[in-house]
């Protein structure tokens, strides 16, 4: 395993995460969303750059695991979407989400601490 490999792929999966939470959450919070989906659309590619470059240096990082790197993604956008429904929409964590994001958090724990 190697953690710079790995940190490099979670930061790079944090950033398309919260480009997609704001690309596609962002039409309830301010009308220039609303009203541009189709330029916002275009953000996809610089987004999918992110997750494709993510996902290569996830690889790297569990030495050519892929499994691992899917939970690591989805790890991250649990907690990004998370965050930004309760910053945004004040949205609190009701138990049913606390438990989903310990699940979340454990099977990334998993992946990353299990040898």
């Amino acid at each position: 395993m190697n953690i710079k490999y790995l940190l490099f792929g979670g930061v790079l999966f944090l950033l398309g995460h919260l480009g997609v939470f704001h690309q596609l959450n962002g039409q309830f919070k301010w009308e220039w969303f609303k009203n541009n989906p189709h330029i916002l659309s275009l953000l996809g590619i610089p987004i999918s750059l992110l997750y494709i470059y993510g996902t290569k240096f996830a690889v790297q990082g569990f030495d050519g695991m892929l499994w691992p790197t899917r939970f690591l993604g989805f790890g991250i956008g649990m907690m990004v979407y998370a965050w930004g429904v309760s910053y945004y929409f004040n949205q609190g964590f009701t138990p049913k989400v606390v438990v989903s994001l310990i699940l979340a958090f454990t099977l990334l724990s998993i992946q990353v601490l299990w040898k």
